[in-house]
């Protein structure tokens, strides 16, 4: 009995330790992650908090604390909510046509074959490129004096309308041009989704006589859910981020139509040289993209726990 009871204290200690070497183990992969974040995230993060506070330049000359006036300058500033406005508008038109449009072609690639595995390569190029590049090269296309579309549309005998310089078509255009680059980045998220799904469940649809559009319906869309909470939030964060393609294709024009609250931030902070206005708006920034994403996340899980 004694002996007995020695071997199960023996063998939890040793469960025991073999859990905390694992744990150890994970800290330690986890490690390397967590540095960066919190050397590239957190800690600015703080710092702009504090900074917004303050009055000052890039050189930190004329250090002044504000005390509040920052934050009533900037419920005060109509340049704040146009930039707050566009960005929203951005973000709504390019959210559910981005997750809808990687969706569908992730479906129809999913098959292993020569052909969806050239489409996965083509449409995945542009998520690897520089959206700098990008912008510069449709920016050259879309020119309504130089660029092709407009010598093709000529051919036809249409006129090309000057669309960066509109101010109806300018925010459509960045918008399309943003939903053209990262396709192949939220398809590849998708199809990993997609291949998650076990064959059987569709299998046994067919045997009861379901249609394409019922399979999507019942089986596709309930088990991606977990997949697609991930896709759309990260992609709610990237469209409140969006900075480079309209600063190279608009740079916040026509009439300040497609200028964004990351724009803002950077025309305040650096050509402006109010660094602490625009630490001020960087957390309000922060703060819009936190609650938006939360209330996202927390909606799609619950209709991931409701499905199930």
């Amino acid at each position: 009995m004694p002996l007995l009871l020695y071997r199960r204290v023996y063998t939890m200690k040793k469960k025991s330790s073999l859990g905390k070497a694992r744990e150890r183990a994970g800290l330690l992969f986890v490690l390397p992650s967590m540095t960066i974040l919190t050397i590239f995230v957190f800690i600015p993060l703080i710092i702009s908090f504090v900074f917004s506070f303050f009055k000052f330049d890039m050189m930190f000359n004329n250090f002044e604390f504000q005390k509040l006036d920052n934050y009533i300058r900037l419920f005060q500033d109509g340049k704040f909510f146009n930039a707050l406005w566009n960005t929203v508008y951005y973000t709504v038109c390019t959210v559910p046509v981005q997750i809808m449009i990687s969706l569908i072609v992730a479906i129809l690639i999913k098959k292993q074959s020569w052909f969806n595995s050239f489409c996965k390569t083509v449409f995945f190029i542009p998520a690897i490129c520089s959206m700098t590049v990008i912008s510069i090269i449709w920016s050259f296309l879309i020119n309504k004096d130089i660029g092709m579309f407009s010598y093709w549309l000529e051919l036809l005998g249409f006129e090309m309308v000057d669309l960066l310089n509109s101010p109806v078509w300018a925010m459509p255009t960045v918008i399309l041009v943003g939903i053209w680059k990262n396709l192949g980045f939220y398809m590849v998220i998708l199809l990993a989704g997609l291949n998650g799904i076990d064959e059987s469940y569709y299998e046994a649809a067919v045997m009861d006589g379901a249609g394409a559009f019922q399979k999507f319906r019942k089986i596709t869309i309930p088990m991606m859910m977990p997949t697609l909470s991930f896709t759309v939030v990260n992609c709610i964060i990237g469209s409140f981020q969006v900075f480079d393609q309209v600063y190279v294709m608009t740079k916040g024009g026509p009439l300040f139509k497609t200028q964004t609250l990351v724009q803002l931030i950077y025309s305040t902070a650096f050509e402006s040289f109010d660094m602490g206005y625009a630490s001020t708006i960087a957390v309000a920034l922060f703060a819009i993209t936190f609650v938006v994403s939360v209330l996202t996340f927390k909606h799609m899980t619950r209709e991931e726990d409701n499905i199930a």
